[in-house]
């Protein structure tokens, strides 16, 4: 089951950034006076007691705003909504109640989501108490007070977020079929990928970037396995400003992603690999979900004998996280290669569940450690004592060593490289966690 999805919203600069860095217990968003600061939508995990949820920083809401940046960010908080599982709707005590804050708690109303109205900037309460009353007058139901710059208010604020969440989303039986989130740029051919699979057009596909306004769910049946395909929203586009395009995809591509095994991430052939496609697979392995780089529109690009060496190396070049996928050059329009989809899916599913022996697995790490010798400073070496799987989807694989100091990135890229070459592994990103251990023991 995937993790509730919490928004928050408001009007800009109200500290929505400070906010969410605080939650999110580091400093993922710029902060800064200026309104509309935060141009691009961020998320992030968070947890509260024993809940887990994802948490989205959107863009200032400026209901009457022509400004065509405050108009996309609008567009981009009104999406944030439509995705919500609970949306948090914060105000400034320092501002007071606003004509515009009436304007976005409307909109907040016709979504007909869980609100919680919160006014930040409380850094007293006995001396804003009247002004955080005004903020009844919204009609939304109770303020919480909080300062998001000193941390307070807090677990009342997180204690009426969680009682929103769907009963069932933390233990929910698992569906057992795979599920397969397919994500990319608008109009790189998502929805007509799905369809050739079906053998009909159930999803609208149109040259318009953006047809797709929902996250849909399809099933697809193949040699009697039942695939769940997640079809990603594409984007409303009003203009040409490209930098602007991915502000659109974000909550619906994380909220997809999140309910996935195994993310096909879609590039457009013609249009070549981008720094926006970098943004979206990034989300997928951030989630440590398999990966499957599908490269579309391939019977549109004129080609030789070099040609599909050279668009991989440049894929393997901005895509450089992404080392362990597979890339597929299928057509949609001509179903070329799609087939091949199914089997490169069924080998990343595997792959995310597979378990390595504990003996196994430390033969292994004690091999590579034999053929390069671990790290050293100022006389301490490091030592590897142990090694063993303790999770799937992704794998996860705790070392245990004396010092945790001089187990540097490199080196555990290099033991990732060793299993993988033992194990395969194809298709999922590998999780490691250092853990030290005194030598006594």
């Amino acid at each position: 089951m995937s993790k509730p999805i919490v928004a928050i919203v408001g009007r800009p600069n109200v500290g929505k950034s400070t906010l969410f860095n605080a939650l999110a217990g580091e400093r993922i968003s710029i902060v800064q006076d200026t309104p509309g600061i935060t141009r691009d939508r961020i998320y992030a995990d968070v947890s509260w007691l024993n809940h887990n949820f994802t948490m989205i920083d959107t863009g200032g809401i400026e209901p009457d705003s022509g400004d065509i940046i405050l108009s996309q960010m609008r567009e981009q908080a009104q999406i944030a909504i439509d995705t919500a599982d609970v949306i948090i709707f914060l105000t400034d005590v320092h501002q007071g109640l606003q004509d515009a804050d009436s304007k976005v708690a409307d909109m907040l109303r016709r979504s007909r989501k869980p609100v919680v109205l919160v006014v930040n900037k409380v850094d007293n309460f006995a001396k804003y108490e009247a002004d955080v009353y005004e903020f009844y007058n919204l009609g939304i139901g109770e303020p919480f007070a909080i300062s998001s710059r000193e941390k307070l208010g807090f677990g009342d604020m997180l204690d009426e977020v969680v009682k929103y969440f769907p009963e069932g989303s933390e233990d929910e039986e698992e569906d057992e079929r795979p599920r397969i989130a397919i994500v990319g740029k608008p109009n790189a051919g998502k929805s007509s990928i799905i369809n050739k699979l079906l053998g009909e057009d159930r999803l609208i596909v149109s040259d318009i970037a953006g047809t797709t306004r929902d996250a849909v769910d399809t099933v697809v049946t193949r040699n009697g396995q039942e695939y769940v395909f997640i079809d990603t929203a594409g984007l409303r586009r009003k203009n040409k400003i490209k930098e602007e395009l991915e502000h659109y995809m974000i909550v619906r591509t994380v909220s997809a992603v999140e309910k996935a095994d195994v993310v096909l991430v879609i590039i457009d052939a013609t249009e070549g690999i981008t720094e926006q496609d970098a943004k979206i697979a990034g989300i997928a392995h951030d989630n440590g979900k398999g990966v499957i780089i599908v490269v579309n529109k391939w019977d549109a690009i004129e080609k030789n004998d070099k040609t599909i060496y050279r668009f991989s190396e440049k894929v393997k070049q901005v895509l450089s996280f992404l080392s362990y996928a597979e890339i597929v050059y299928v057509s949609a329009k001509t179903g070329q290669r799609l087939p091949k989809l199914f089997d490169s899916i069924d080998a990343v599913v595997q792959n995310c569940s597979l378990r390595i022996g504990t003996g196994v697995l430390n033969e292994i790490v004690t091999e590579a450690t034999a053929l390069q010798q671990p790290p050293a400073d100022k006389g301490k070496r490091l030592k590897i004592f142990y090694t063993t799987q303790v999770a799937v989807k992704p794998p996860t694989f705790v070392i245990f060593v004396n010092d945790k100091e001089l187990m540097h990135f490199s080196y555990v890229r290099y033991l990732e490289n060793r299993i993988r070459e033992a194990f395969g592994f194809a298709g999922t990103p590998l999780k490691f966690i250092i853990r030290e251990r005194k030598e006594d023991k």
